[in-house]
């Protein structure tokens, strides 16, 4: 599978392009090749695809969004405190520890009282984006 970046995706036409170092040129996508939902490929999002040679050159297969694409900040400095107003620099070291049940349910109320016009294929890949960064780093049991 090759990895790249869509470029752009025009969810009303049904089509657009992505830019991979797996090929020297751009490659075409067209909606019926998405594994996931369109309206989730914007440009700048990372995908992973399989490349077929079409009739009008590069044309991509079998594309999903990269679910391990995104990178949170490894610094625990930078990760203290979020969530809890003022929990930072306190005296207290200890915070309340998630199950990967209550967490997932934090996240999903956490983004529909901040962006409600988020559909539910988004909402969801957000949840377990958040949910694999808590996995990396052990902040919660797998």
């Amino acid at each position: 599978m090759a990895r790249g970046k869509v470029l752009n995706f025009d969810e009303f036409r049904g089509y657009g392009f992505i830019s991979s170092d797996a090929a020297d040129e751009d490659v075409f996508v067209h909606a019926n090749d998405l594994l996931d939902e369109k309206s989730l490929f914007r440009s700048g999002v990372v995908v992973e695809f399989d490349i077929e040679n079409g009739d009008r050159g590069l044309k991509a297969s079998n594309v999903k969004i990269a679910r391990s694409s995104f990178q949170g900040p490894r610094d625990p400095a930078v990760v203290q405190g979020i969530g809890q107003a003022g929990s930072a620099g306190e005296d207290d070291p200890l915070c309340d520890v998630l199950s990967a049940v209550e967490l997932r349910a934090e996240v999903t109320e956490a983004v529909l009282r901040t962006v409600p016009e988020m559909t539910a294929a988004q909402i969801l890949l957000v949840r377990e984006c958040v949910l694999d960064i808590a996995h990396s780093h052990n902040w919660i049991e797998r």
